[in-house]
């Protein structure tokens, strides 16, 4: 073979370089009251926990519903940053965006939220602050992680779902074309910090709404919860705050050791354990138009994926009774006409909320049922007829 060949045959190898390696995550989720008291610093200890001598710019962004249960919030705010001026400054009053699912309906307000970054010269070793519920802070934890490819995101939960589920986590998204978070990434935030205080000025509709993560929590995971649920429920139906407080505590902590400890924080694989009673209950929500809150959706989740796992010979029949009776006690209406609603086939509506799941999921449908309280089960198919039985179950139990 003469020289020429050689060069020629190495020039078309195929040659494969395996690039591997690992970040590490971490971010302190606090739990403290008063956080814009003048004499709390732990926001400004946050905010200087890397670099401790510099004073940061920050741009604050407001759920303009919490302003409608707390108008002197604004006022707050700023007699705090003029306090610690040494350690914050804000680029620009605080920004009201829509809260609720106003503002994850619409690209407008990401868009708007971004050349709002855009226009102060908010940098990457800036802080994006969000303020709000859950919805608010996917969004605009989603504005944090897709400008300058990752801004600094705090956010300042104000709801019992978000303080004690989606604040603590690692998602951002927000809805297109009807179906739930289509647009969002995986990015931790810097911190999230929980002022306890918030939750107090909630309408009694959201503090009822916000507990059906912990049942849903404790269901999949954690047995003894579940029964100081049922031991609770009538201190927490009246918020008393002892009790509350322990129960937003305890639902978070379970779900950071899911994201943490679980083995898939960023969701590669199709098993979303967090997620139980959820497919039906984003389903739920679009078909309500979201007259149905995120957590009276899941309650009513809960409730038919948990009769179903008795249907379905996984849980023992009369567990659903013990789960049932512990969701209305806490204040949940566990049926809505939404879930008899038919297509133009006759097909249950509801029911096309599996399909919309296992596209979520990329990969096989994989739903976590139950085969005891305290402990989930992942099932990769689910039977219609059995499901439409549960419906039935809750609708014969919504009349009697």
């Amino acid at each position: 073979m003469r020289q020429g060949d050689t060069v020629l045959a190495d020039q078309r190898s195929t040659d494969t370089y395996e690039q591997t390696f690992a970040v590490r995550f971490s971010y302190p989720v606090v739990f403290t009251n008063a956080l814009f008291s003048t004499e709390n610093t732990v926001l400004t200890d946050t905010l200087c926990r890397i670099e401790p001598n510099k004073r940061h710019k920050c741009i604050i962004f407001l759920d303009d519903g919490l302003l409608a249960d707390d108008p002197g919030l604004i006022d707050r705010i700023a007699d705090y940053v003029a306090a610690h001026g040494n350690r914050m400054q804000l680029v620009c009053p605080p920004v009201r965006v829509p809260g609720g699912e106003r503002i994850k309906v619409d690209l407008h307000f990401i868009e708007q939220m971004q050349q709002t970054l855009y226009e102060h010269h908010v940098d990457r070793h800036s802080y994006v602050i969000g303020i709000g519920g859950g919805a608010v802070l996917d969004a605009v934890g989603l504005v944090a992680a897709t400008t300058h490819r990752g801004i600094r995101h705090i956010r300042v939960p104000t709801t019992v779902l978000a303080q004690n589920d989606s604040g603590v986590g690692v998602k951002n998204g927000v809805n297109l074309n009807g179906v739930k978070n289509f647009v969002g990434t995986f990015a931790p935030p810097f911190a999230v910090l929980n002022d306890l205080d918030f939750i107090t000025r909630l309408p009694d509709r959201d503090k009822i709404a916000g507990m059906a993560e912990a049942v849903k929590v404790a269901l999949i995971r954690d047995r003894a919860f579940f029964e100081w649920l049922e031991r609770q429920s009538d201190q927490l139906v009246l918020f008393e705050p002892a009790a509350m407080a322990h129960m937003i505590r305890r639902c978070a902590e379970l779900h950071m050791i899911q994201i943490g400890q679980g083995g898939d924080p960023f969701e590669t694989g199709s098993a979303r354990p967090l997620d139980f009673g959820h497919w039906a209950a984003h389903r739920l929500e679009t078909l309500t138009r979201y007259h149905l809150r995120h957590g009276e959706a899941v309650a009513i989740g809960i409730a038919l994926d948990t009769r179903y796992s008795v249907l379905s010979g996984l849980l023992p029949e009369g567990a659903e009774e013990r789960v049932i009776v512990l969701l209305e006690q806490l204040g949940f209406r566990l049926w809505h006409p939404a879930l008899d609603k038919t297509d133009a086939q006759g097909r249950h509506m509801v029911i096309t909320g599996l399909e919309e799941f296992q596209e979520h999921l990329g990969g096989m449908l994989t739903i976590t049922l139950l085969s005891d309280l305290g402990i989930g089960i992942e099932v990769n198919e689910m039977d219609h007829d059995l499901i439409l039985q549960a419906i039935d179950w809750l609708k014969q139990r919504a009349q009697s």
